[in-house]
């Protein structure tokens, strides 16, 4: 299973393994303090992608359509977070105040599909 959670919220005993999926660190919060493990800068939009996407809902699609295209040439990146969604339920972390329009959001659709389509063969 694959989750999604704020980095502002505590973490819980049912988030698994915790992945921050974001290219910048998020503000406000201490390393420390962010129980995960691992910051996979490379599972995030690239910067160019990120500026142009803006959270704007109405490039959202264009967005993971992109964001997807990224995610195929980079396998490295979100292999880890496939390999623990696997073993158990998987966090992904993300700082956005949009909760519908966001990387994790995307990321997850994506490694969902994958993992369906790894039980299909």
């Amino acid at each position: 299973m694959i989750r999604l959670k704020r980095v502002y919220e505590p973490a819980g005993d049912q988030d698994g393994t915790r992945f921050l999926v974001e290219r910048l660190w998020p503000r406000g919060i201490k390393k420390s303090a962010l129980h995960m493990e691992a910051w996979l800068k490379d599972a995030a939009p690239s910067t160019e992608l990120r500026q142009w996407f803006q959270h704007d809902p109405a490039r959202w699609e264009e967005f993971r359509r992109r964001y997807g295209e990224e995610l195929k040439t980079r396998p490295d990146a979100w292999q880890p977070i496939l390999e623990a969604a696997r073993r158990g339920t998987v966090s992904l972390l993300y700082s956005s105040h949009d909760q519908e329009h966001n990387n994790a959001v995307a990321l997850k659709m994506f490694l969902e599909g994958r993992l369906k389509a790894k039980k299909r063969n």
